[in-house]
């Protein structure tokens, strides 16, 4: 199979034609070798319409939702971006095409383990992994320019809104377990914030202290 004529079709058919249409995340998109980031029995469909499974009840976005999150998070190039749930690393490696650095968390450590690994063998150098209940976000890092959270929330947690810059966008899921509505919120002045629902989704449960808690997941 060749692989990079199925990046280019998914780009093409399932993100441009869906909307998508942000310079900075098509090239990100057309670049990262998705397959990688499953495991091999999966590659054939890795560019599909859909997410997939990677361990530990956990999955890869789909591609469409990928490039959706990292378009809402309006990036120029060259921010500081935090990531919300590490999982496979593909979102992390989307974003360090754009940004000079993703500072991402992950809970299950086998998992923070295999992203590090494709990370590192895809070259993208510029992302730090930290295992740790994400519902902190990263204090020591912040503040960050672009958050993203790749899980659902039943609320949005206030580390996360504590570590936004001022003019800084947070992109969350906020819902039930079993649907969410992707949001964006924007850190207008110290003490303001404007949100705004961007579309219906359904993601898995943001487990940690501020999220859903692990026996309720």
């Amino acid at each position: 199979m060749d692989y990079s004529i199925a990046r280019r079709l998914m780009v093409e058919q399932q993100v441009i034609r869906r909307g998508v249409h942000d310079p900075l995340v098509i090239d990100a998109m057309m670049r990262v070798p998705r397959h990688l980031f499953v495991e091999e029995a999966l590659w054939s469909q890795a560019y599909g319409d859909f997410p997939l499974p990677i361990g530990e009840k956990q999955t890869i976005s789909q591609p469409f939702m990928v490039a959706f999150m990292t378009e809402a998070l309006c990036l120029k190039g060259g921010e500081k971006v935090l990531e919300i749930g590490t999982g496979s690393g593909y979102q992390a490696a989307i974003l360090s095409q754009i940004v000079s650095r993703v500072y991402t968390v992950e809970r299950l450590s086998g998992l923070a383990r295999r992203a590090r690994r494709i990370l590192d063998s895809v070259g993208c150098r510029n992302v730090n992994i930290k295992l740790t209940d994400g519902t902190y976000g990263w204090e020591e890092e912040a503040p960050f320019e672009g958050i993203i959270v790749t899980a659902g929330s039943p609320e949005i947690p206030h580390h996360y809104l504590e570590q936004l810059s001022v003019g800084g966008r947070l992109v969350i899921p906020v819902g039930s377990r079993g649907s969410q509505i992707l949001k964006r919120v924007v850190r207008t002045g110290l003490d303001k914030f404007s949100e705004e629902d961007l579309l219906d989704c359904r993601f898995v449960p943001l487990v940690g202290k501020y999220g859903w808690h692990p026996e309720e997941n």
